[in-house]
């Protein structure tokens, strides 16, 4: 893939999570996710104009409009759709109170997504997402890690955690207590939930 097709990836991804993480933080009042969302959509505005400029060059470059046309209305959809994560960030953010209706409607769902740092005493620190089993052990999925500004989407059995990530996770609510406690270090893995 070259770059602009990396970039069109990242951009679908970082919407993606977004999404995911407005609407956690409208159903759980979490001013931590929304502040997360704020800043994604910072990179998405990045990502988003140097998408465009790189398909104007391109455009330019190959004689191809209509292809440097749909790779730009593409971006300006997405952008879209991360704008809309905004606006339900800001919701958070002004704390200002939900309509019953809606409220009542986010509260059935009992999957939730939630935020957890990696501290360097943690069993996490080092380990891979597989050798730790941390969907097995805690009910909860890692959908995204941030390290520094770069963010890791859909991690797998594969990819390495290390001290300071901020994990994004899935799961149910009474996985989040015990899968924060384990990145924050305050409660360890027995040797019998880790693979070798």
């Amino acid at each position: 893939m070259g770059l602009l097709e990396d970039m069109l990836l990242e951009i679908k991804d970082t919407s993606e999570l977004m999404v995911d993480l407005a609407y956690s933080s409208l159903l759980y009042g979490n001013q931590e996710i929304a502040e997360e969302v704020i800043q994604l959509h910072g990179r998405m505005d990045e990502l988003g104009d140097e998408i465009e400029e790189l398909a104007i060059k391109r455009a330019i470059e190959d004689r191809d409009s209509p292809k440097a046309l749909a790779t730009i209305r593409m971006s300006k959809s997405v952008r879209d759709i991360s704008y809309a994560a905004l606006k339900i960030a800001e919701v958070v953010r002004s704390e200002q109170p939900l309509h019953p209706v809606i409220e009542l409607s986010l509260r059935d769902s009992d999957v939730i997504i939630t935020t957890a740092t990696v501290h360097p005493s943690s069993d996490l620190a080092g380990s891979t997402l597989g050798s730790v089993r941390l969907a097995t052990n805690s009910g909860m999925y890692l959908i995204a890690i941030r390290r520094g500004r770069r963010y890791i989407y859909g991690p797998d059995r594969d990819t390495l955690m290390m001290e300071g990530d901020l994990m994004f996770a899935r799961g149910p609510l009474d996985g989040e207590q015990y899968f924060r406690e384990l990145a924050a270090g305050e409660e360890h893995l027995e040797a019998k939930d880790l693979l070798r």
